[in-house]
């Protein structure tokens, strides 16, 4: 485990958003979505891909508030620009499981 100290940690932009559109990828190598958070006021809304098609259908994800890390840079995923990082965990068969607050938190919250 590489330590980190809090400082280093403090500087991730681990934030919460509402999901206001999801959308299936079809032009990504494994199966994804098109996801769009509201990150609040301070962020506005952001755009993602995503694979979590085996727990999640698109209709679904609406309004589900998910863990996004803003400040990774944009990267380019078949040619759609993904602004954050939206996290989760692996399942015992490797099918990631959202992070998600379980009560309703302000959108654009920080994680610390």
């Amino acid at each position: 485990m590489n330590v980190i100290s809090y400082e280093q940690f403090a500087q991730v932009e681990l934030r919460v958003g509402a999901v206001t559109r999801a959308d299936i990828f079809p032009e990504a190598k494994k199966p994804a979505y098109k996801l769009w958070v509201d990150f609040g006021t301070d962020f506005g809304i952001k755009q993602t891909s995503v694979q979590i098609t085996v727990h999640y259908k698109p209709e679904d994800l609406i309004g589900k508030q998910v863990v996004g890390c803003l400040n990774l840079g944009e990267k380019k995923i078949a040619g759609f620009p993904s602004q954050f990082l939206c996290t989760g965990f692996p399942d015992a068969e490797g099918a990631v499981v959202l992070i998600s607050p379980d009560k309703p938190v302000p959108n654009g919250a920080k994680l610390f």
